[in-house]
């Protein structure tokens, strides 16, 4: 009897309680608030970067008549961020969704129900298809598709090279067919709109379909996800690197090295791909879809603030002044002098993983691949830049921030406040990325 009139008076102080946090019952402000969960989990393969101040720019160490930012004391929030470049392996992931994807979708419902998630549907209604409804869990890793038994291999070889574009006695993926659309909401574009009375939402989301509309701002061809390998040809002359142009994006001995052969808007896309990702997963486990905050490039700041690892006024990520450490070994993947590109253990880009991380745990900052960053290039816009989280963009199409220096690049651009440019359409042998996403809150304690 005694546990009934327990279990009943939690009833009731539970039905007060209640009543009292409702504002229209109670006639008091209480609040609206949303459904706490936790959301301290670090993302798999990143580190946190805590919030803090630091002085961004050259320092005392850099050479005389140095040109570059000047430095000045600057505040950043708090953000988490790749512990490595995005390698290969990661950024096939990638590759083979985009691909999985269009031709799960070219195959349709009735050509491969198994494949997509059970929808119910009003009678005489047309099933549901498209990218979102695919199941994913019965593709696996591709063997449904591509594997040697697979039933549906026979209907997809409109996914491969046909006609004189295949190579007599092989059977190879379409690269070309590897497209990516996706939309995202510009807050460039709604800022710049605002007092615009004529303007509706659809003028301020970004889309990359695979038909745009002719003359239409905010729409642009989809993105072909598949790196240009041929960039190991390109961007020298006169160099044997066909070798590398064959095997360096899908050869198991490159899979831990940075990507590379990506332009920014590829870098982007992957971001976008990289948020759904976890957010459908996260639908599907009744996860909130703001557990994590969207993955995206850094500005230039916050990859100068991170690379710096919580040091003030250093000149490489390591801390110290010296490109060598005190038993005389490189740290970083460089052109140490003229013609000398293997001293530091490799001759074009290491493992991701390659030397030591910095005081954030993070790996190569400096030299392997340069990295893109989201921040637009222009060396005026540095004076007018905030003391906190400082970052210049623009809506049109132009040069972006690169940071970090390069496996070809001579010990001067692996300085902390050193960057260069590079065009956002342009895919280079040299040039990386990896990813950032804002932690919304001051600290993980």
């Amino acid at each position: 009897m005694r546990n009934i009139y327990l279990f009943s008076f939690f009833i009731v102080c539970g039905f007060l309680a209640s009543c009292s946090k409702n504002g229209s019952q109670s006639g008091e402000l209480v609040g609206a608030y949303n459904r706490k969960f936790k959301n301290k989990t670090i993302p798999l393969g990143m580190v946190f970067i805590p919030p803090g101040r630091t002085l961004i720019g050259m320092t005392d160490e850099d050479q005389t008549f140095y040109e570059g930012n000047r430095s000045r004391m600057t505040s950043f929030p708090a953000f988490y961020m790749d512990q490595t470049e995005i390698t290969n392996a990661e950024y096939r992931q990638f590759v083979n969704w985009v691909r999985d994807s269009i031709a799960v979708t070219s195959l349709g419902r009735s050509g491969a129900p198994t494949l997509y998630k059970p929808q119910p549907t009003a009678a005489g209604a047309t099933a549901v298809t498209g990218q979102d409804n695919i199941n994913w869990k019965a593709i696996g890793n591709g063997g449904v598709l591509w594997g040697r038994n697979s039933a549906f291999k026979a209907r997809l070889q409109n996914m491969y090279y046909a006609g004189n574009d295949a190579l007599p006695g092989r059977n190879e993926f379409d690269i070309r067919k590897f497209r990516y659309a996706y939309s995202y909401l510009d807050h460039n574009l709604e800022a710049a709109g605002r007092q615009n009375p004529n303007s509706t939402r659809q003028d301020y989301i970004q889309s990359y379909t695979d038909n745009p509309t002719p003359g239409k701002a905010n729409e642009h061809p989809s993105v072909s996800v598949y790196p240009d390998t041929l960039v190991w040809k390109l961007d020298f002359s006169y160099s044997q690197n066909d070798p590398m142009v064959d095997a360096y994006f899908n050869h198991p001995s490159y899979d831990t090295y940075p990507v590379v052969g990506v332009t920014w808007e590829q870098a982007n896309a992957f971001c976008h791909w990289r948020t759904a990702l976890y957010r459908n997963i996260a639908a599907a486990r009744k996860m909130p879809e703001n557990g994590r905050l969207r993955y995206r490039l850094p500005t230039e700041q916050e990859f100068e603030y991170a690379a710096r690892g919580g040091r003030t006024q250093t000149k490489y990520p390591w801390g110290g002044p010296y490109i060598k450490n005190t038993k005389g070994c490189l740290q970083a993947n460089f052109k140490i002098g003229r013609g000398n590109y293997t001293d530091d253990g490799g001759l074009y880009t290491v493992d991701a993983r390659a030397y030591l991380p910095n005081d954030y745990g993070l790996y190569n900052m400096a030299g392997n691949v340069a990295e893109w960053t989201i921040s637009a290039y222009n060396k005026s816009a540095t004076s007018l830049l905030l003391d906190f989280s400082p970052n210049y963009t623009n809506t049109s199409k132009g040069a972006k921030v690169v940071r970090g220096g390069s496996w070809k690049d001579m010990g001067f651009f692996l300085q902390n406040s050193v960057g260069t440019y590079e065009y956002q359409d342009k895919a280079r042998s040299y040039i990386g990325f990896r990813c950032v996403s804002d932690f919304p809150g001051n600290a993980l304690n």
